[in-house]
């Protein structure tokens, strides 16, 4: 694994232990074990991810590591609020419920909702795998040579990455016991639609081929519904 490779998996450490001080500091008792396993089950998932990307498309890694030029404006907001502040209003709600609701419920939501986390970031990490211009922001990665990807999980929506993600956010709520919680979850969900929409629209207009693929494959985040 490159320097790029350690960087990003020092990153992702990191963000996980920030997020378990908010989610445990918040809640006020380290005695929460879905949230250590939710915890668990988010870092594996990225970890996982870098070693393949490491071993895939280290290009790609070097791509997804920092903000690059061309990025569309509108994505220097949606991209944050989808990814950071979205999770985060969920996470501070689901804490501030365990301290002062202390919600129970039935032991399988929580694992499913914790199946169902790792099936997102296995659909979302796919996606990456046959995807190597999957960016972090939207842009035209003209100097990558950015072509239409088609195979894979391609093959059955436009947008894996994002429905990888739609899954692991709509599941937070549940993997982590709170009610509280679902309110910041499906709004940070409507910022995954919307960031879908303005990218396949971006796609369409600016990468030569895109409008052919979106004839073929009908449907951008899930299948038989959008």
């Amino acid at each position: 694994m490159n320097t790029v490779g350690w960087t990003l998996v020092l990153k992702s450490i990191a963000m996980q232990m920030v997020t378990g001080g908010i989610l445990f500091g918040c809640a006020g008792t380290l005695r929460w074990p879905w949230a250590w396993a939710w915890l668990g089950c988010v870092l594996l998932t990225q970890l996982a991810t870098v070693w393949i990307l490491a071993w895939h498309s280290p290009d790609l890694l070097e791509e997804r590591s920092r903000l690059q030029p061309g990025t569309k404006n509108w994505d220097k907001f949606v991209c944050p609020a989808m990814a950071l502040a979205g999770p985060l209003l969920t996470i501070l709600a689901a804490a501030l419920a365990r301290r002062f609701r202390g919600e129970r419920w039935p032991v399988w939501t929580p694992l499913a909702a914790l199946l169902i986390t790792l099936a997102g970031g296995a659909v979302a990490a796919a996606a990456m795998y046959v995807n190597r211009f999957f960016s972090t922001t939207v842009r035209i990665q003209s100097e990558r040579g950015h072509m239409v990807v088609s195979g894979g999980p391609y093959r059955v929506v436009r947008h894996p990455g994002y429905a990888g993600m739609l899954l692991v956010y709509a599941a937070m709520p549940f993997a982590l016991g709170s009610r509280w919680a679902l309110a910041p979850a499906a709004l940070t969900v409507m910022l995954v639609v919307l960031r879908t929409s303005l990218e396949d629209r971006t796609l369409r207009a600016e990468l030569p081929g895109y409008a052919e693929y979106a004839g073929k494959v009908r449907y951008r985040l899930l299948p038989g519904v959008w």
